[in-house]
């Protein structure tokens, strides 16, 4: 899937307890979606992804994203409709989002900016049971900075795949940010980071602040 055929970017906040909790944030009570433009999409292919300069922190926050591949119907399984996966960054503007908290608030400046939402590279989905087995890494120059894995969830997918569909459609082409786990931390001019899922590198970026 190219960024040309991703419709819809759905992203669940505060879907990993630890996260939740770093950031002073109450656990929420059912998922907590907000959506990101597809101009925030950036490959992650060794390539420098460029993040706006002189507006605050710029977190990262690794997730397991997952590729729509059919229309959501009431009582269909996750595994019918997930037709791939990779790991993704939903980078933040924090200080522009603590702002705008406080105000009540859009997220959609401190998530949405272009370059925001840099993706790795698609495989198989291995299904529910055998997602919730692995682990995935951000690897940030050389340290590790986060380790999640889906078993650690507060909603699970097949939860977020029943809220989203209900509350607002899925179809082919959609993708979902899952959450992060805890980790999360400012860039700094000049980082690599990498994406793992197991042992298997999903994808790469170096940061440049412009």
């Amino acid at each position: 899937m190219s960024a040309n055929d991703i419709r819809n970017i759905y992203c669940i906040g505060r879907n990993y307890r630890l996260h939740a909790l770093e950031l002073g944030n109450a656990v929420p009570p059912s998922p907590m979606v907000f959506t990101k433009p597809t101009h925030a999409l950036a490959p992650m292919n060794g390539n420098i992804v460029e993040l706006p300069n002189g507006v605050g922190e710029i977190h990262f926050e690794l997730e397991i994203v997952l590729r729509i591949g059919r229309d959501y119907e009431p009582g269909i399984h996750a595994d019918e409709i997930i037709s791939g996966m990779t790991l993704g960054l939903d980078l933040t503007l924090r200080d522009v989002q603590s702002k705008i908290k406080a105000k009540g608030e859009p997220w959609l400046p401190a998530k949405g900016f272009k370059g925001s939402a840099p993706l790795g590279a698609w495989i198989d989905y291995p299904g529910q049971a055998g997602i919730e087995q692995q682990t995935f890494t951000l690897i940030r120059s050389g340290q590790e900075a986060q380790r999640g894995q889906a078993a650690d969830m507060i909603f699970d997918i097949a939860t977020l795949i029943e809220f989203i569909g209900t509350n607002y459609g899925l179809g082919a082409g959609d993708i979902i940010y899952t959450g992060t786990p805890a980790g999360v931390a400012a860039l700094a001019d000049g980082d690599t980071l990498e994406a793992f899922w197991g042992e298997q590198k999903l994808g790469s970026c170096i940061v440049k602040f412009v």
